[in-house]
Formats: C-alpha cells, structure tokens, sequence
C-alpha cells in the first residue's frame, strides 16, 4: 500500500469526515488518496486560514478532531493561527502540511522552513513523518492528544517522497478511548463542606464545561441545589440562561454588573474554566473569598488565579457527587443580594434595545436577532467591540448556541466558523456576525460558502473603522488616530460571488432583510450600519456609576 493510501486509511479508521484545505504539488499523492476514500469529503478553501478555523470549529463542536491540510512554507505558515485558535481555545484539531522530499533535494532550499520547530509552541504535539512505516503510529497519536483533555491542536508533517513510499505490511492501529478518571474522594468531601460552610456561593461555568454530560449534570446542580450561577463568554448556554438562577454573563473583567455579586460572594465554585479565557474576575490576596476549581486538570496558578481547593477528574462526575452530597443542605443560601443584582442586570441590558435610531445601535441588533433566532439557531461571532454586546445581551438557551472566541480572540474566524456549522447542522438557522475589519481577513471565503450551497446570514457590522481599537483609545483618553478605512460595496461584493445582499436603511429595513435571509435558502450578507458612539460612555463611564449605586 502506498503511504499516502495508509494515511488516509488512517484517518478513516478515526472517523474524520472531512479534510479542509489549499493543498499544493507536495500535497498531490495525499489528495489522490482522498479522492478515492469514499468516507472522507475533501473541502477546498481560499486561504488556509478558512481551512483551520473550519476543522477546529469542527472539533469545538463534535468533541472529534477537526482536521485540515496545507502545503508547505507559506502555506504552512497560514495554518499559525488557526493553529493557536484551536489550541488555545481547547478545539481538537489535526493539522497536516506537506514538505519537499527529505532523502533527496529537488529544489535546494527553495520553500523550505522548519516547519515541526515553529509549530512546537503552538500545538500538543508535532512531528514529521520520516518513513511510511511510521504513518498509523503517528497519526493514532495525533488524534489521542488532540482529543484528550485539554483538546487542542496537533501537527503531522508528511514529505512528499514518503507520501510515495510502498509499505508492504500497513498496519492500523485501534482507536482506544481513554476514559477520564474520576475526583479523588476527599477532594470531593472537602468541596461539599467548604459549600456548606458558605452563606453566599457562587456557581461560575466556563468553556470547559461545554461537554454535554458536563451541562446536563450542571443544570441538575442548579435545579437541585439552588445556587445561583453565572458564566464566562465561551461558558455561555451551557444552562439555559433563561433560568430564574442565570444572573449574567462576565463580559469585561471589571466594574460590569455581575462583578458586584462576585465581590460578595464569600465562595466561588470554577467549573471548567482556565485563565486562556480572559480572566472573569481576579483573586487577591488578602481576599476573603474562597475559590473551588473543578475541572479535568489543576488550576494553573498566577497572582489573578490561585484557586484552595482542586476537584480534578470527570467534571460532570464531580458535580453529580456535589449535587449527591449537597442534597441535605439545598438551597438554603441567601440569595436576596444575587437577586436583587439580576433584577439590576436586566433593566440595565434592556435600555437601548427599542431604541430605533439608524445606524443601528449594537444593543438593538443583539435585541432583533435574539427575537427571530429559534432556541437551536446558532449565532457565531468574529471580535470585536459587538462581542461585549452579545455576550452580555443575548442569552443563550442551548450549549454552543453562540459560539466566539475569547482564548485566542482572533479576527477573521467568525465567517469560517459559521461556515462549519451550516455544513454540519443545514436544518438550524445560522447567523455569522462581523465587524467590517475582521470580515474583510477572511471574505473571500463567500466563495467556498456558495459553492457549498450553504443556508447560511452574514451580518456586517460597518462602522468603516477597528471599532474596538477606538473604543480602547477613547477609554485611554488617547487621540482618535488612525483605525478608519473605506469599505467596498458590501452588496455588489456578495452578489459578485453569488450571494444575496441587502443594505437596510433603517432598524424595520434591517428587521425585514434579516427575516427574509433566515427563511430564505443560499448566501445572504446584510450591510448593516452600527452605532457605536455610546459604547465609551455606557462601558466606561455609566457602570461604574451603576455598579456604585447596587448597594444602596
């Protein structure tokens, strides 16, 4: 059997179903192996980056590797950052670049970097295939630690003269899933009394518990114990945040709403969250408070982070044990105050949201597109300034309903992103929300959407700026400098690739377009002009003032 045939075998023995990616003349044995697999879809991209960010959403979403294919040099350095991404966003990714043959020279140097030595601080795992015999070992192993808690990304070098290689006896190695141990026993003792000796606990969820026996055991720990609970951005639906418990979202890392409950709470119980995710709030020293840290693997400590106690193992096992040796002692908690802040939390988020001024505010669009997206409908965010919004003002009822990043918080990944889910799920509506900048990195994958014949809304928020940048540099009390830029024909450019586009000149305008992309098949991008003239003054100015006022 040829190497290459071996490889893609390989994959097919780990379920992949799909390879996203640019392949090049390196890459020619192992696209002609895909091309006979009759269990694996190759998907070609306009840049590596779509590639990436597609297989690590993939993975975010599956719990299986995603995997995506390169060429060499410059190729491989396009796969960086989806690289990063999925790393530090814990998204099991498989990532293969091809490489010039390594027993003989056909071009001298031409193209050539160390490509295994520059992915090394980015990845689990990265190595290069020096002998075909070795394909079935290394990719087994790629996908173990890629899968294995903490998920994130690997990498597989495969030169072009082993790609050729005959093997004459293959071997397939079988998948063996490692199963999660469970919390040692007196760790567990030692969480349920310190939560019993709490007056005023707290239930924080993070990404990490964006596993599904994780967030059905976590809702029965709500419904069952009664402790009211919040969530960072990459942490939200994993209970429905219509719950009479949910009291909000940790959008900035200070002075929001919800960061007056944290103060007063006297205990934190740290589900599934690390500090890759922008920290949700910071410890201190001298602090009073106590912090429990559940989780697959220990706190990584730093001087925001230094959790007392450890609960490592299973986490939706851990808190069906919480749950079981709390059950005495439910709710029984003083939750006047936390109520009292969700009360707060909830006239605050829904000032603005009938407001109909045009260009449209970020709170209004959050608002319209929250109202017309069914429960399962799936919104995925690129960044910028508007992810504050929808983090804190659209409540998620399902796991991975809205999907951003907030580990890597990489421009351009929000249209790939959204690409992959309509490719998995195309019954669900799927919006993809992006700011003018971080659309134009990555737009030119319109194309691979259309000819996917994906049911999919872009929405572009057009401030014909880097409108996070000047919301930082008005905070600093800076100059505005240099961060505008002109913008093509947004409608023209989507129509070009086959698209729909529309350009709402009004909030009913942008309310009508949006109903008819969703209930339309195809491509559809909306050019909706946003106002972002209050954001300095509501995040930076008007909560402090807010939060100020909750205690009296």
């Amino acid at each position: 059997m040829k190497a290459s045939d071996l490889f893609i075998k390989a994959l097919e023995n780990e379920g992949v179903e799909y390879i996203f990616g640019l392949p090049g003349e390196e890459n020619l044995d192992m696209l002609d192996s895909i091309r006979k697999s009759d269990k694996i879809n190759f998907i070609l991209t306009r840049h590596e980056q779509g590639a990436g960010f597609m297989a690590a959403t993939y993975g975010r979403l599956t719990g299986k590797a995603g995997v995506c294919m390169s060429t060499l040099g410059p190729g491989a350095t396009n796969m960086v950052t989806p690289a990063a991404y999925g790393q530090l966003g814990a998204m099991p990714l498989v990532i293969i670049s091809g490489q010039k043959p390594i027993n003989k020279s056909k071009q001298g140097n031409f193209q050539i970097i160390d490509v295994v030595e520059m992915m090394k601080p980015l990845t689990k795992f990265t190595k290069q295939i020096t002998n075909g015999d070795q394909v079935s070992s290394i990719v087994r192993e790629a996908f173990r630690r890629a899968q294995e808690e903490r998920p994130g990304a690997v990498h597989i070098e495969f030169p072009e003269d082993i790609a050729q290689e005959t093997i004459e006896t293959p071997q397939i190695f079988d998948v063996v899933d490692a199963k999660m141990p469970h919390a040692e026993p007196n760790a567990l003792k030692n969480a349920v009394d310190m939560i019993k000796a709490a007056k005023m606990p707290l239930l924080l969820i993070g990404a990490g518990a964006n596993r599904k026996r994780a967030s059905n055991s976590l809702a029965e720990f709500v419904d069952t114990i009664g402790i009211p609970f919040f969530n960072t951005q990459m942490g939200k639906g994993i209970i429905d945040e219509r719950h009479e418990l949910y009291l909000g979202t940790a959008a900035l890392s200070d002075n929001d709403f919800i960061h007056e409950a944290i103060k007063e709470a006297d205990l934190i119980i740290n589900v599934g969250h690390d500090t890759i995710e922008k920290p949700p709030f910071f410890m201190h020293a001298d602090d009073e408070r106590k912090v429990i840290h559940v989780n697959f693997f220990p706190a990584e400590i730093d001087e925001v982070y230094f959790p007392q106690l450890n609960v490592i193992g299973d986490i939706a096992t851990s808190i069906q044990q919480l749950t079981k040796g709390l059950k005495s002692v439910a709710k029984s908690w003083n939750t006047d105050f936390f109520m009292k802040i969700k009360k707060n939390v909830s006239e605050h988020l829904a000032k603005y949201e009938a407001d109909d001024r045009f260009p449209i505010l970020p709170q209004r669009t959050v608002k319209i597109i929250r109202d017309r997206m069914p429960d399962d409908g799936i919104v995925t965010l690129d960044n910028g300034i508007y992810k504050i919004w929808f983090a804190r003002n659209y409540p998620a009822y399902e796991p991975n309903s809205l999907l951003l990043d907030n580990a890597l918080a990489t421009m351009s990944a929000g249209l790939p992103s959204a690409m992959m889910v309509s490719e998995l799920y195309p019954k669900k509506k799927v919006i993809s929300i992006n700011g003018d900048g971080g659309f134009m990195m990555n737009s030119q994958e319109l194309e691979t959407a259309v000819r996917l014949n994906l049911n999919l809304v872009v929405i572009i928020l057009n401030d014909n700026a880097y409108g996070m940048i000047q919301w930082k540099q008005e905070k600093e009390k800076l100059n505005k400098y240099s961060l505008d830029f002109g913008n093509p024909d947004f409608v023209k450019y989507a129509e070009s690739f086959g698209a729909t586009g529309y350009r709402p000149e009004s909030v009913s305008d942008f309310t009508y377009d949006l109903e008819t992309a969703l209930n339309s098949d195809g491509v559809h991008l909306i050019d909706l002009a946003v106002d972002y003239s209050l954001n300095h003054k509501i995040l930076n100015v008007l909560l402090k003032e807010y939060t100020e006022n909750i205690k009296k």
